[in-house]
C-alpha cells in the first residue's frame, strides 16, 4: 500500500476501494426510479473516486475512505442533476398517497392496509402500488419541508454539495429523531424490519427481497409506503411545513 516514501500507491487505493463505488451506487438505486441505470452511477463515482485520490493530502487529518465517500457521492449526484430522476407526477402522487393514509389514520385510528388506501384514493390496487413503484426515489425529507422554495426547483438542485445548504444539522435534531424513531414504531411489523434493514443494516433492495422471499420491486412498494407514512407524520408533528 505504500512506496519507500510512505506515500501509498494510487493505483492500490483505486483497487481497495472501487467495491465501495459499487456498494455506494447500489444503496443509492433504492433513492432512485428504474429509470437510472446503476452502471451511470457506478461509472460517475469511479470519477469522483479518481478524483478524490488525485486530491488527498495524506498529511490532513481526515481518512481517506471517509474523503473519497464524498467525493464519490458528490460526483453521483452530478450526474443525477443531468437527467429528470424524479418526475413532478410522481412526487404529485405520493403527496396524495400521503393524504390519503393521513385522513384514514385519523378515520380508523390506526395504520391503513394497501387495500384501503387505495380504496381511498377511488383507484385500482394495482394501480396504487405501480404510484409507490414509480416514486422509487421518493425522500422522507425535501428542502422545501423546511420552508418556502421553488417548487420548479430539483431536490438534487438543492443538494448542493455545500455543506452550509444541508439540512443535516435539523435532521440530527433531538427533537426530530424522536419524531422519526415514533414513526417508525408506529409503522406496520413488516416496514419496521424493512426500514432497520435498509437503514441500520444497510442491505440493499435486492438482499432485503431475499430476506422477504418477495420482488425487488415489491420491496420498492413497501419501502415507498412506508415513507409515506412516516413522511405523513411528520406534517401531523409540524416538521414538514409545506403540503
Amino acid at each position: 500500500m505504500y512506496t519507500a516514501s510512505g506515500k501509498s500507491e494510487k493505483s492500490d487505493l483505486l483497487t481497495l476501494h472501487m467495491p465501495m463505488v459499487k456498494r455506494l451506487a447500489h444503496h443509492m438505486m433504492g433513492r432512485l426510479p428504474p429509470s437510472v441505470e446503476e452502471d451511470d452511477l457506478v461509472q460517475a463515482g469511479m470519477i469522483g473516486l479518481l478524483d478524490a485520490i488525485s486530491r488527498y493530502d495524506e498529511a490532513q487529518s481526515a481518512q481517506f475512505e471517509a474523503y473519497a465517500i464524498q467525493r464519490i457521492r458528490g460526483s453521483m449526484i452530478d450526474e443525477l442533476r443531468q437527467s429528470d430522476w424524479l418526475p413532478r407526477s410522481a412526487r404529485q402522487s405520493m403527496r396524495k398517497i400521503e393524504q390519503a393514509i393521513g385522513a384514514l389514520q385519523h378515520q380508523l385510528g390506526r395504520q391503513p392496509s394497501e387495500t384501503e388506501i387505495a380504496a381511498a384514493m377511488k383507484i385500482p390496487l394495482a394501480e396504487y402500488q405501480s404510484m409507490l413503484g414509480d416514486a422509487r426515489g421518493h425522500q422522507l425529507l425535501y428542502f422545501e419541508d423546511f420552508g418556502e422554495s421553488d417548487e420548479d426547483d430539483s431536490f438534487l438542485d438543492k443538494q448542493s454539495a455545500n455543506e452550509a445548504s444541508m439540512p443535516l444539522p435539523q435532521l440530527l435534531d433531538a427533537n426530530l429523531r424522536a419524531c422519526i424513531i415514533a414513526g417508525i414504531e408506529n409503522l406496520p411489523e413488516r416496514e419496521q424490519l424493512l426500514m432497520s434493514l435498509y437503514y441500520e443494516q444497510e442491505l440493499n433492495l435486492r438482499e432485503i427481497s431475499e430476506v422477504f422471499g418477495v420482488s425487488e420491486s415489491r420491496i420498492c412498494q413497501l419501502h415507498g409506503q412506508a415513507i409515506a407514512r412516516l413522511r405523513t407524520k411528520l406534517k401531523e408533528d409540524a416538521w414538514i411545513v409545506g403540503a
